[in-house]
């Protein structure tokens, strides 16, 4: 379940953190109560955890609600049914059928982050999800007993009492990683690997090293999926787009190649996708 960017239908607490970005919009809401909450993590964790989020819904009984997010450059550590599973980047666009009554509980790791407790390339859980006994070799079953917790305060102490357990050797190129890809994210100038060889001082080389070890997939694909973001969250405020300096804002060469790289993780082009929405 990796619905992590979801905004909360039903409100949320004091605690929730950030905006939400890379949620594809649906045309229905969902009949019955959906609810997503995100959450700061604990300052003893916050160095490796970007958030905590929890979804949670009780659909009508025969309704159905699809939800679908872009991917993040985010490992996510994810409780949900007594399941604690480790999913790494995918490539492609998230899309869930939610019915019934259900709910999941995510660790979203900084860029980086999760690094330190793998050991060993995150490039190597891209488009996988895998145990988390598989990673930190012990059972997990503290973990396993939150899905169905309630309560938000005691989510955030048992994921802490779990990670400090296992929490590993302070290693300085989190941060520095995490530096780039926030770059990345916030500064629309970075519109091509080049532009951040030449601003830190990196061969191209390097730099792909660096992001492959620690993110699980290359500055390429990060660029391209902020700019992406970018893309979905013009498109959301409704206003009109000259499409042609729209793709070349995003660092296209052209409109076509634009609706290409939209389609093929969308579903639809650009303009039909501001359409429906």
């Amino acid at each position: 379940m990796n619905v992590g960017d979801r905004k909360n239908a039903s409100g949320t607490g004091s605690n929730e953190v950030g905006s939400v970005r890379g949620v594809l919009k649906v045309s229905e809401p969902p009949r019955g109560q959906f609810q997503h909450s995100r959450l700061a993590a604990p300052a003893t964790i916050a160095p490796l955890v970007q958030h905590i989020w929890i979804v949670r819904w009780h659909l009508e009984a025969g309704a159905s609600h699809v939800a679908e997010t872009l991917p993040h450059p985010n490992v996510h550590l994810i409780l949900e049914n007594g399941h604690a599973q480790v999913s790494g980047i995918h490539r492609g666009r998230f899309t869930r059928e939610l019915t019934g009554v259900g709910g999941a509980i995510g660790i979203k790791f900084r860029p980086g982050g999760f690094y330190p407790f793998l050991k060993k390339s995150v490039s190597s859980l891209r488009n996988r999800t895998v145990p988390i006994e598989s990673i930190v070799g012990a059972p997990a079953s503290e973990l396993q007993l939150i899905s169905g917790e309630l309560d938000e305060a005691k989510i955030l102490a048992l994921i802490e009492s779990f990670l400090l357990q296992h929490w590993p050797l302070p290693d300085p190129n989190v941060e520095r990683i995490a530096a780039l890809v926030a770059e990345i994210e916030n500064d629309r100038s970075v519109l091509r690997v080049e532009d951040l060889v030449v601003r830190h001082g990196l061969t191209k080389r390097s730099l792909q090293r660096l992001f492959e070890q620690y993110v699980g997939i290359g500055p390429k694909w990060v660029i391209n999926r902020f700019r992406m973001h970018e893309a979905m969250a013009q498109l959301h405020r409704g206003e009109p787009l000259d499409w042609a300096q729209f793709a070349l804002e995003l660092g296209y060469f052209d409109q076509a190649h634009f609706n290409r790289d939209f389609k093929s993780l969308v579903g639809c082009t650009p303009k039909r996708y501001a359409a429906n929405v």
